[in-house]
Parts: C-alpha cells; structure tokens; sequence
C-alpha cells in the first residue's frame, strides 16, 4: 500500500540522481517512468527537440475522463559547486526534524510526494485521474515544460494543475512574469593607452549595467501598492565576464540581463526599453569603430500567472489546505505556462523557498507529511 513511507523512499531515489540543469536528466525519467508503469500509469516521454539528453514526462491513472487533476514538477536542480555541505547533497540525510539533500526542497520533494500519490490513486476506485507532469529546465526559465504541456493536450482535460513549487502548503495564485537576455558585448582591442582608439567591450557594458540600476531606482522610487515584494518590476545581471588582460580594452564581454515584470506591466514595453537601450550604446561603440557591435540573445520569455475568477485550481487547493489567504510570488513557475494553454493553475508544495537553492537545501519533516496529507485528500476526492 502506497503511504508516506512510500514517498520518503522515491525522494531517497529522485535525490540521488543529479539531475543539474545542465546536464542530462534521462537517467532520473527513464527510472521515474518505469516505476510509474509498474503502476500500470499511462506514460508518454516527451523529448525535448533541441536537446536529446533532456526529456520530460506525463503520466495519468484512472478513467480517461476530463475533470482530473494535474499535479506538476520540475526534475531538475541548481548546481553545488562551490557551495560547502554538511553532507552528501546527492544523498537525502535526516536530522534535527530536516531533510537534507539538493532538491529536496526545490522541487523533488513534491515530485516523490505526486508520484507516491499515482501509486495511491492505482490502489482507489478512482471516479477522475489523476495526472503527473514531470519536467526539465525550469531553472533555465521554465522552458523544458513547454513541449510537454503541449503534448499533455492528448489526455482528457484536467480541471486543475497543482505545480508544486515551496509555499509552506499555501496557495499561491500570482507571480511575475520574466524576459532574460544574453549579451555579448563585442569591442576593439588596443593598448590601454590610446584606448580613445579603441572601444571597450567592459565600459560599454557598463552603460548598460547603469541603465539597470537606474531602472531599479525608478522602480522603488515609483513602487505602487502590491501584494508582490518587492512591489516593482526588478532588472537583474547575475552574471559577467570579459577582458584579456589590464593594459589592453576589453574585446569581448558577456552577462546576462533579466526581467521579473509585475502583472499589468507589459512585457514588450520593457523588451522595446531595452532593445532601445542596447541599440543606443551599440551606436556610441560604432561611432568610435565600426567593427564594434553588439550580439543579443533573448534567452526566454516567461509567462506570469495571473489570479483567476472563480478558478477550479485554486478553489481545490483552498478545500484541501483550509488556507484562504492571498499570497503571490515574485519567482516564476511552471503554472504561467500551463495557465497560458488554458489550464487552471495554482502554485502549492512543501517546504520554503528560502531553502531551495542553497548549501544544505533542506525541507522539513513536517511540510513533508502535510504534503502527504494533501495527497491523500487530493486521491479520496477523485473517488468521490
């Protein structure tokens, strides 16, 4: 029988493969799809057209009647290095209350919880399905899933996706929308000491490292009443590197530039500001040298989720949890993809968001076990 010991030893099984972003996650979905069809799940693998070593997967158990539920994950992880672990992070180590290991909180806890719940729903006269979405790439933008969901249109309609990223099990209806760019910043080298003759790929990436922060400023500045924190649309770089050497202009420089854009503002309006911007100073190298330019890449546009009217998602989740507070998030999820297509989606799932990502990624016991209570409750009502 399917129980909470069930689900603890998939997330002993889901941890211990190290499926980082970039890298391969097929070893994790051809084990995770075998299981699924010992259950005798229907399973369809979904490969991603641009990368054969990356795949996701959707599985469903029960009548193939609309009206199911969706529950949603991602398989894989951020990287370790350079962070210092207490422990193995490939390996799910238990103390003081906490279970330690990377993903366990982002997101394969979830994900051993949803598929301990189809081996439960396999066992129960099931009136509705119930489906598993298992991804690749959300921590590159939530990208991977987008042929999968589409894929998922084969199956009888489910009234409601549940993504399980970390919410302490609230539900969350809203979250930001995103833009990221990958600039390369292509300059003319000279000795440093006529670099009036040359153009530096570094200073000119500058100017625009200036506009993000002059963007930021604005935001706080003008930041209106929102339940989002923070209450603006916020610029990031968490990336750079460029240069060859001291005496010489730098000829190449690389970073990254990301949006998380508040619902009601406009994508495009802050894709167009941008654009804008990169082509001024691409004028102002040009002018000093032709030679000069720079390469833009739009790297992925995320879909925010939006608060839905009588939404079935949300209403499920908020009968299950008892929780009818407002909550929405700046991070973006999987649920604006699926929300896009026409599906009903909420953001739930164990565990704190606060933890994921870091050294010694933990998710507690006890948001484990209320996962598993939702779970249960989750497979009685499609009996019902």
């Amino acid at each position: 029988m399917s129980d909470l010991a069930t689900a603890r030893s998939v997330l002993d099984r889901l941890v211990a493969f190290p499926s980082v972003s970039r890298g391969t996650n097929l070893p994790l979905i051809d084990w995770a799809a075998g299981w699924l069809s010992g259950l005798g799940a229907e399973v369809t693998v979904v490969p991603d057209p641009a990368q054969p070593e990356k795949v996701s997967l959707f599985a469903q158990i029960g009548p193939a009647v609309p009206g199911g539920v969706v529950l949603s994950g991602h398989t894989d992880v951020v990287p370790v290095d350079g962070q210092v672990w207490s422990s193995d992070p490939w390996t799910v180590t238990e103390r003081d209350g906490k279970l330690y290991g990377r993903g366990c909180c982002d997101m394969k806890g979830f994900d051993a919880l949803a598929m301990a719940a189809m081996a439960l729903a396999a066992e129960r006269p099931l009136k509705r399905p119930l489906q598993i979405a298992l991804s690749h790439d959300e921590e590159l933008g939530c990208i991977g899933c987008i042929p999968m969901i589409e894929a998922m249109a084969a199956l009888p309609r489910a009234s409601a996706v549940v993504v399980g990223e970390p919410t302490m099990m609230k539900a969350v209806t809203g979250h930001k929308g995103g833009v990221a760019f990958w600039l390369k910043i292509h300059g003319v080298p000279v000795h440093s000491s006529i670099m009036h003759t040359g153009v530096s790929a570094i200073l000119e990436a500058a100017k625009i490292l200036m506009w993000v922060n002059e963007m930021n400023e604005r935001g706080r500045a003008e930041a209106r009443d929102s339940a989002f924190v923070p209450p603006w649309t916020t610029v990031h770089t968490g990336e750079i590197s460029g240069g060859t050497a001291h005496n010489i202009t730098a000829a190449l420089c690389e970073f990254g530039v990301d949006f998380r854009v508040l619902p009601g503002e406009s994508p495009d309006d802050w894709r167009a500001a941008f654009r804008a911007k990169v082509a001024e100073v691409e004028a102002q190298m040009k002018a000093v040298h032709p030679a000069a330019w720079i390469e833009l890449e739009e790297r992925f546009a995320l879909p925010g989720l939006a608060p839905e009217e009588n939404g079935a998602a949300e209403a499920l989740v908020r009968q299950i949890t008892g929780d009818n507070g407002a909550m929405v998030v700046s991070y973006g999820t999987e649920a604006g993809q699926f929300q896009v297509r026409g599906w009903s989606s909420v953001v739930c799932g164990p565990g704190d968001i606060a933890q994921g990502h870091t050294p010694d990624e933990w998710l507690a016991v006890e948001q484990f076990e209320a996962g598993w209570d939702f779970m249960e409750t989750l497979v009685e009502k499609l009996c019902k």
